[in-house]
């Protein structure tokens, strides 16, 4: 099994008041400290399917320009999703499924893409989106609890379905069990690694409660178990993925 990262956009950065003022406010951090900021998806590749985790934009899709105090600025391009996920050795039609685990724009919009794929999504999610056909899997997080999450759902050997509420009603992470391993797979339960280290919560949340909640699970589970923590939004999630460096807390 590998674990693959899809680059698009690198040489970002976020501000400490976005990364960290969900619980205290905006206003209690510092708008000139800054974090680097990338956008990568991944791709499973077990052997025998090819899974990707999360899609990134449409084809030609143009992010805001770099501006002077803002917030988030995602970074240079680097490629389109699709052409980094070719250039990677691999055709649409390989993918078998596409694991979700939000609903962002900058984690679904290539979804049409993939003509065999089955998509699986939370179903609050699914809902908001309005996703409809034989190729939408609502997960029901059938197989109980995996360590201290509540929920959870196997999708293939190594492979589990997290549900993990509150940056979106139906967010969800996803783990991978390799070498020993756990590469969690979180969507955006942080912006930066910095977030999850100092225990901060960003300012996008549609339940911020469910959020908080999630957070110190996934905070127990890496102080217990050997973590890869692959983030979507900074350069330490291709980089983790890279060294294999496990996160300590």
């Amino acid at each position: 099994m590998e674990i693959k990262a899809i680059r698009m956009y690198d040489h970002g950065f976020m501000n400490q008041a976005f990364a960290f003022g969900g619980e205290e406010g905006k206003d209690k951090f510092d708008e000139q400290i800054i974090y680097r900021s990338s956008l990568q998806n991944f791709l499973i590749d077990t052997g025998s399917e090819v899974i990707l985790i999360d899609t990134g934009f449409q084809n030609g899709f143009v992010a805001p320009a770099k501006k002077l105090g803002a917030p988030l600025y995602m970074g240079e391009s680097v490629k389109d999703y699709m052409d980094a996920f070719t250039d990677m050795g691999y055709r649409p039609e390989q993918v078998t499924k596409i694991l979700i685990t939000h609903k962002h724009p900058d984690h679904t919009s290539a979804l049409q893409y993939f003509p065999n794929a089955k998509i699986y999504i939370s179903t609050e999610d699914a809902d908001a989106m309005k996703l409809e056909g034989e190729n939408i899997i609502r997960v029901t997080y059938k197989d109980g609890s995996y360590h201290n999450f509540l929920k959870s759902e196997k999708i293939a050997d190594g492979i589990y379905y997290i549900e993990a509420k509150g940056h979106t009603k139906g967010n969800s992470i996803i783990i991978v069990e390799k070498d020993e391993l756990f590469y969690m797979i979180h969507g955006d339960v942080t912006y930066c690694d910095a977030a999850l280290k100092a225990n901060k919560l960003s300012i996008v949340f549609e339940d911020i409660n469910a959020a908080r909640e999630t957070l110190d699970r996934v905070r127990e589970f890496i102080k217990n178990n050997s973590t890869v923590y692959l983030s979507t939004h900074c350069p330490e999630g291709y980089e983790n993925l890279e060294m294999k460096r496990v996160m300590k807390l």
